[in-house]
């Protein structure tokens, strides 16, 4: 099982996410780290567990406050010591082919950013791509041909269950069951709602492959042990 730690970006932050109310995001507080500030944050994560990769989400980006994906060189503290999987709403090609060109950077494209399956079916067969199959409760972020084509479908594709982020009330199972089912031998990621160990055995159960995690990670609920219990052999399937 792999974990990925969460780290959502705003105004150049890291911020503590809940439930995917965006607006009401502000700089985390966590006793990993004195600041909220990238490098410090991902140093902190970093002496719970030598984590191998990182889900950063640019939401300036992909709420269309910043356009394209511009400088990267924010990413630096990570990508010397992990991958890092962006979401940056890539929505436009030439922004999608510049992250493909960094090395270490695994691309993430988010269904809510896309007004059609152009990019997916120029690029799904790239072997960094992933897909970020959205949801606000149960209305799907996006063309719905996204959602009801599995075809279209990358080799890693993540669930991500707004509603659950940082809300305590555990993943979306049946969902995820579902999803996991139509992916086939895809490499399919939870995301929102871990809390604690158990989570992570039923979703082990049910096939997912991996998860991204922040709160349980903050306040203590993963140890250092369970995580490199979970993680072990996970590391090659990273990139």
């Amino acid at each position: 099982m792999l974990i990925i730690p969460v780290l959502d970006i705003k105004g150049g932050l890291v911020v503590r996410a809940r439930k995917g109310e965006r607006d009401s995001y502000r700089p985390i507080e966590t006793p990993l780290s004195p600041t909220a500030e990238i490098g410090d944050i991902a140093a902190g994560l970093g002496r719970i567990f030598p984590f191998p990769t990182f889900y950063v989400a640019d939401l300036d980006r992909i709420e269309g406050r910043t356009e394209g994906t511009g400088d990267l060189s924010h990413l630096t503290p990570l990508l010397a010591r992990s991958a890092v999987w962006l979401d940056a709403g890539f929505c436009r090609k030439d922004d999608l082919e510049a992250a493909l060109a960094v090395e270490g950077i695994v691309p993430v494209l988010g269904s809510e950013s896309q007004s059609d399956t152009a990019m997916l079916q120029a690029f799904r067969e790239h072997p960094q791509l992933a897909l970020s199959l959205d949801f606000r409760g149960d209305d799907f972020l996006g063309p719905s041909a996204i959602l009801a084509d599995e075809t279209l479908w990358p080799s890693r594709v993540i669930v991500m269950t707004l509603a659950r982020v940082g809300a305590g009330s555990g993943p979306d199972f049946e969902r995820l069951e579902a999803i996991k089912k139509r992916a086939g031998d895809r490499m399919v990621i939870a995301a929102g709602g871990v809390r604690h160990a158990r989570d992570l055995e039923r979703l082990e159960e049910i096939g997912i492959a991996g998860a991204l995690v922040a709160t349980a990670l903050h306040d203590g609920a993963l140890t250092p042990e369970t995580i490199a219990d979970f993680m072990a052999g996970a590391e090659q399937r990273i990139v």
